[in-house]
């Protein structure tokens, strides 16, 4: 026991150590075209790659934009999401749900026949999370290119540091705030679950038995919270079907998912807090705006994808695995 509360110790202060990296530090690393000259046809060629692996199933598209978020918090940007093997992050139960993986590798194969070994699994990510969201009818940004690929990933890892659904403001402004990211842009970047999905036994406490003085949270729209009970029924519930987290045009990449906050039909309570807390419901007002929203969700995803960006690493042949030279 004393042997694992070492170890826990110990993964929380290297995570900790990696993410106080001065974020100025960090962004100095990336760079807009980054590839012009080394493999001027890399971001083409990613997009058709891309592309063309939305096309057999779009629903892969908001899985690659959840998927460079749960890649960043963890470690930095650095691919180590994509990591195979026992205990990776992508075996931790919170991201049980992660789907996209083979879009990466059929990009990253495709850029290796043009360019082997010039171009990131970590940056292939994050431009696949920028077509993702223009293949959903979201506004593009240019995408700076320069992250290396990490050599480790901890299941352990996931679990402590991705912020869970029951978060409160106060926690989400914190966790976001440990990677130099602001309570503005954690507001812009929540938008992202425009396209997401939940699935039943990640707010089934907010259904049933929420509280000694509510059964249900009383945060949630009355018709909302009944069609939800319909759907994840409190004895017997299929925890494989997905409720889209924005009602009114799901599957859309659009600024309703705020709207939807506003009238109270937020899936996770780290949702519906953002316009129930005082300190973020003008943001969330005027993050309603598709134009506002537009502009600010690329600057947003630009900070993110710098976080605990290095100078160390390698560039993966395969992004499943580590060089073995």
């Amino acid at each position: 026991m004393a042997a694992l509360t070492s170890h826990f110790l110990l993964l929380t202060w290297a995570l900790l150590l990696v993410m106080s990296v001065d974020s100025s530090e960090q962004a100095s690393l990336l760079r807009d075209d980054f590839y012009k000259d080394s493999c001027p046809d890399a971001e083409s060629v990613i997009k058709a790659a891309v592309d063309s692996e939305l096309d057999k199933n779009l629903k892969l598209a908001a899985g690659l934009i959840r998927m460079q978020f749960h890649d960043c918090f963890v470690e930095g940007c650095d691919a180590s999401i994509l990591l195979d093997g026992n205990d990776t992050e992508k075996t931790a139960p919170i991201n049980s749900n992660l789907i996209g993986y083979e879009v990466v590798d059929a990009a990253k194969e495709a850029v290796e026949a043009i360019c082997p070994g010039v171009v990131s699994c970590s940056d292939i990510l994050a431009y696949a999370a920028r077509d993702s969201t223009v293949k959903l009818n979201g506004t593009g940004w240019a995408v700076q290119g320069g992250r290396k690929d990490g050599l480790f990933s901890c299941a352990e890892a996931a679990e402590l540091e991705l912020p869970p659904p029951t978060f409160n403001v106060s926690q989400l402004i914190e966790s976001f705030a440990r990677r130099g990211l602001s309570k503005k842009q954690m507001v812009i970047l929540s938008g992202s679950h425009t396209v997401g999905v939940g699935h039943c036994d990640k707010f089934f406490e907010r259904l049933y038995n929420f509280s000694e003085t509510h059964f249900t949270d009383p945060s949630i729209n009355a018709s909302y919270a009944e069609q939800l009970k319909t759907d994840c029924p409190q004895a017997t519930f299929n925890t494989t079907l997905e409720i889209f987290m924005d009602t009114i045009t799901p599957g859309e990449f659009d600024a309703n998912y705020y709207k939807g906050l506003s009238e109270h039909k937020g899936l996770f309570t780290s949702d519906q807090s953002l316009f129930d807390d005082r300190r973020t419901r003008k943001l969330v007002k005027k993050l309603m705006s598709e134009r506002v929203f537009d502009r600010q969700f690329g600057e947003a995803m630009r900070a993110m994808g710098a976080v605990g960006v290095r100078a160390e690493g390698q560039i993966r042949r395969n992004c499943r695995t580590v060089n073995p030279w």
